[in-house]
């Protein structure tokens, strides 16, 4: 059994913050650079020039990639033969959210009530999905939303008939809605099978899987590829202004569901699509 104290769960989380905020990930720095030079459009160029720059003036300067610096979601892997001590894991992680987001001079989006909307003024509380793994490791990844992407995201309720061509109409249906709304170009997390929930929380997750890795199925690889192809081709472009760059990847995670339904969930991010993961 490995002990793992509450405080140096709440460090990690908060450094995960500022650094989510601050500096984005390797793989959407290419994802960005791959756009840029792909881009047919010259104002879809120039607009993606200028998110480069703003990378570089956030990097330069200590600043927010975004202001909307978003509600902090994590994914917590713990092994089985973990033991938390000193506190309550759940605890430490929204108090190291809210170092993070105070310390760090983050945007606090977060209000405490869906009606009444007083701001919690810390960014707390984050949404915490948990999985029980095998083993003594404690996993945990970071993917603040901003909600204007989050906004534009869809789930819907197909049935088994209408099988995968169903499934290419709902995420081009999203897309297609979503127009400039989410900061294009965008990235898509896609949920398929489960149920209601579950096909929601692997978009979700889908999109902290690093942008050019694909799905080990076969089907589900051509999936992204296709609908990656098929959703540049709307016209939409950076910043919605038009150009041949909308989306920079599709990630799709599947899950067996019931004989009588076909759920898919379509999560979009923006440009951004921050995502941290440590070891703790």
């Amino acid at each position: 059994m490995r002990e793992i104290s509450v405080s140096k769960i709440t460090e990690t989380v908060k450094q995960m913050c500022i650094d989510a905020n601050y500096r984005l990930s390797p793989d959407m720095c290419d994802a960005l650079k791959k756009a840029k030079e792909s881009e047919t459009s010259e104002l879809g160029k120039e607009i993606l020039g200028s998110l480069e720059e703003n990378l570089e003036i956030a990097d330069k300067e200590f600043i927010p990639i975004c202001q909307d610096t978003g509600m902090a979601v994590f994914f917590v892997e713990i092994g089985q033969d973990v033991h938390i001590v000193d506190g309550n894991l759940e605890d430490a992680i929204n108090e190291g959210v809210r170092q993070g987001y105070c310390e760090g001079y983050l945007r606090k989006s977060v209000v405490a009530d869906p009606i009444i909307r007083e701001n919690t003024k810390d960014n707390t509380p984050a949404v915490i999905h948990y999985s029980v793994v095998p083993g003594d490791g404690l996993t945990l990844t970071i993917a603040p939303k901003g909600f204007g992407s989050e906004n534009m995201s869809r789930v819907f309720m197909l049935k088994p008939a209408d099988g995968i061509e169903g499934v290419k109409n709902a995420i081009l249906t999203a897309v297609k809605d979503a127009g400039p709304n989410a900061c294009p170009p965008m990235v898509l997390g896609v949920g398929i099978g489960g149920t209601f929930e579950k096909c929601a929380l692997m978009a979700k997750k889908a999109l902290t899987r690093p942008v050019g890795e694909h799905s080990e199925i076969p089907y589900v690889k051509e999936l992204e590829e296709e609908m990656l192809a098929k959703i540049n081709e709307t016209g939409i472009g950076p910043g919605g202004l038009g150009g041949s760059v909308t989306a920079l990847a599709v990630n799709i995670l599947t899950y067996p569901t019931h004989i009588a339904g076909l759920p898919v969930a379509i999560n979009i991010c923006c440009h951004v699509n921050r995502h941290v993961r440590r070891e703790v």
